[in-house]
């Protein structure tokens, strides 16, 4: 009889992270089913449930997905549930409670907890108790961060790992982009190819902080009128960064890019890589930066002090500090000598989070 894993999130659209884990179970002869609110098709599945999810835990939709989901588990009797996203995760759980005294094991992959030095005392005082208390209903807690990792492993009764990251394909980044092609990237963006081209790839957000990015435009325009900064990620914000660049003048050097699927050519079509967020678990998208080759000047923020060397593959600044954003860029573009050695680095760095590494690591923990 086959070995049989259900994966859980609350939105269908984080299949994304597990279809490489989902492929290599499927050819290690498991059966692979996903759970989620099925708002788009699942991929590489044997079999897809669509549950009444929410992100908000406080909505009668959690009442129903924890009814959906506890019937699923007690009929397909599962060796290993897997689940992902904190209110999705809590449910999942939950609804495992029964199968886990059977002999199901059950795995959370946190990406990130909402509780973390620096973060408000809400945060503490709701999401540290919660996370505590469902620990006694797991059996594994994948943590992708070392601050995450150092406090569960004290402070949480359950059996505890470090995975790197959710992982980057390579092969995303390849073939590189010729000198020609570059250009025509470059031009199709309204680009000029000697230009200095900076990009932060990410949803339009107050966590993305995005504002911080633009208003460090005022003195780097003034410094450097052919430096641009591109911004792909669907808008969150109702249109709050294109009222505030146009208030400024600055359209030709910010340019909104709305989704994109070709970020890796976008990002070996820049320069730098720049972020401004003040929480992330282990950041996508400085591990793609950092793939395609490119220095990176962050914030402070937990998971990019994990990714960023200073002054080896880039540079951290305090959160909301313009101004120290503004001078690091600043010397990134002054000094192409130092930008070589930042961008050759961040190549090497990246290699211990490509997906390859990842896959080998969560075979491990699977088979455990």
């Amino acid at each position: 009889m086959r070995n049989k894993i259900l994966f859980t999130s609350h939105v269908a659209n984080f299949q994304k992270f597990n279809r490489p884990f989902m492929r290599m179970l499927r050819k290690d002869g498991w059966e692979v089913h996903y759970a989620s609110m099925g708002e788009e098709e699942i991929l590489d599945a044997d079999k897809s449930f669509t549950v009444s999810f929410t992100r908000n835990p406080f909505t009668i939709s959690n009442i129903r997905a924890y009814k959906q989901l506890k019937q699923i588990i007690d009929r397909e009797n599962y060796d290993i549930i897997h689940t992902h996203t904190p209110v999705g995760s809590v449910v999942t759980r939950l609804a495992a409670r029964r199968a886990r005294s059977r002999g199901t094991r059950v795995i959370y992959t946190a990406h990130g907890f909402h509780f973390f030095t620096g973060a408000p005392l809400l945060n503490w005082l709701i999401y540290y108790p919660v996370e505590r208390f469902m620990a006694r209903h797991t059996d594994t807690l994948i943590t992708i961060n070392d601050e995450d990792y150092k406090r569960a492993k004290r402070t949480f009764k359950t059996d505890v790992r470090y995975v790197p990251g959710v992982g980057v394909d390579p092969e995303r980044f390849k073939p590189r982009l010729t000198k020609k092609q570059r250009n025509d990237l470059r031009r199709s963006l309204g680009l000029k190819p000697n230009d200095f081209v900076m990009i932060y790839p990410a949803e339009l957000n107050k966590n993305k902080n995005q504002t911080m990015l633009i208003m460090a435009m005022e003195k780097l325009t003034a410094a450097n009128p052919h430096i641009h900064l591109l911004l792909p990620g669907q808008d969150s914000m109702n249109g709050f960064h294109s009222k505030l660049i146009k208030e400024k003048g600055w359209q030709n050097n910010i340019h909104l890019l709305g989704y994109r699927a070709d970020i890796p050519q976008l990002l070996m079509a820049s320069d730098l890589s720049v972020s401004a967020s003040y929480r992330e678990g282990l950041p996508v998208h400085i591990m793609e930066a950092m793939t395609a080759g490119l220095p990176v000047i962050s914030t402070k923020c937990r998971g990019a002090t994990e990714l960023i060397e200073e002054g080896e593959n880039g540079y951290l600044v305090d959160f909301d500090d313009v101004e120290a954003m503004t001078n690091r860029i600043i010397t990134v573009t002054n000094n192409s000598n130092s930008a070589v050695k930042l961008s050759k680095n961040s190549t090497k760095k990246a290699q211990k989070y490509y997906m390859n590494n990842i896959v080998i690591e969560m075979q491990k923990i699977y088979k455990v």
